[in-house]
């Protein structure tokens, strides 16, 4: 098949490269995102490849499906940037990477937590001035806290298995309760529960018209004062501008997103010279207690790894019979 890779980086072809070595894919690559604009590069591919900040609205895959594409590939878990609907009146098939490496989202949920924790961050750009202070920089133990888990799917488990070795108490919410988190010591409860009792809590759910601004002014009126949240799953689990509130009465004590509600046009790119033109982001930002990385959780080797075999995978299948594996659509 002849595939256009929309809004590749260099590590992208890195690993592409190597997973479609030998293949007799012809690949593509296109560093600008796909949107209306972009989907007419199209010239006589049958694929896309695509990433999450990437727009497959219904005009953007009405062109796709003109211009002779039948297979949309997701270089991700998350499709809820896919308008599925119109996919399936269009006929065209949409696959993805379900799970490259729960691991690496997981380990960068607990990097944010202890950073934040033991002002690791703060203590670093002191200490390159000289400032060997310890002054605002008191943490508090893990240990024996209630960590609330909103979400067990692979991510979610990999997380509590680590938040079990600290020794915390785990709650756990989820529509389908895990039975390895179940052996972990996690205690399925409300969501309200998870509010009320929890010192951390840790998102690792998917979007949904259910799930859309679970973290909101309701919610945080609920969580106990100084709550920790991470949010590592997708930006628009959290109001951003009831956070900002909760932030300034110190409701939250310390907040770490490696995701953002608006982040399709900011994340992933160099912004140093212009500066953040988003309000919203730009006043997080302000908060000494606020970590935010830029959607950098699954950016491990093992896990680009995957996502490249996956995808080929994916391809490999549809190539061969026209069947899915994989499938959101």
């Amino acid at each position: 098949m002849k595939i256009a890779f929309y809004n590749t980086k260099q590590y992208d072809r890195t690993y592409f490269d190597q997973a479609f070595l030998g293949s007799e894919h012809e690949v593509h690559y296109l560093s600008c995102h796909l949107d209306k604009e972009s989907a007419n590069l199209i010239n006589d591919e049958t694929a896309v490849c695509v990433f999450i900040n990437d727009t497959l609205d219904a005009d953007v895959l009405t062109i796709l499906k003109q211009r002779g594409v039948r297979l949309i590939a997701l270089r991700s878990a998350g499709f809820n940037h896919v308008d599925l609907d119109c996919a399936r009146r269009l006929n065209l098939a949409v696959v993805r990477v379900p799970a490259y490496s729960p691991y690496s989202i997981a380990e960068h949920a607990v990097g944010l937590l202890l950073s934040l924790n033991r002002g690791i961050h703060r203590a670093y750009n002191r200490t390159r001035e000289g400032d060997f202070s310890i002054r605002n920089l008191m943490g508090f133990d893990l240990h024996n806290k209630t960590v609330g888990v909103i979400g067990t799917g692979k991510i979610g488990q990999a997380f509590i298995k680590i938040m079990h070795g600290f020794g915390c108490k785990i709650l756990a919410h989820d529509p389908y309760p895990n039975e390895e988190c179940i052996k972990l010591g996690a205690n399925y409860v409300s969501l309200d529960e998870i509010f009320i009792q929890s010192n951390v809590i840790s998102l690792h759910c998917p979007l949904t018209s259910e799930t859309q601004h679970l973290i909101n002014e309701n919610s945080l009126e609920k969580m106990q004062d100084g709550v920790a949240i991470i949010n590592t799953s997708r930006g628009r689990l959290v109001d951003s501008k009831a956070m900002i509130q909760a932030l300034k009465i110190s409701k939250v004590g310390l907040l770490g997103l490696d995701v953002y509600e608006e982040e399709e046009t900011l994340f992933f790119e160099d912004l140093s010279a212009q500066g953040i033109q988003d309000d919203v982001l730009a006043r997080l930002t302000t908060f000494p207690n606020v970590i935010i990385t830029s959607h950098q959780g699954f950016f491990t080797h093992e896990a680009m790894s995957n996502i490249a075999k996956t995808t080929l995978s994916n391809i490999n299948q549809f190539d061969l019979d026209g069947s899915i594996q994989n499938g959101v659509a």
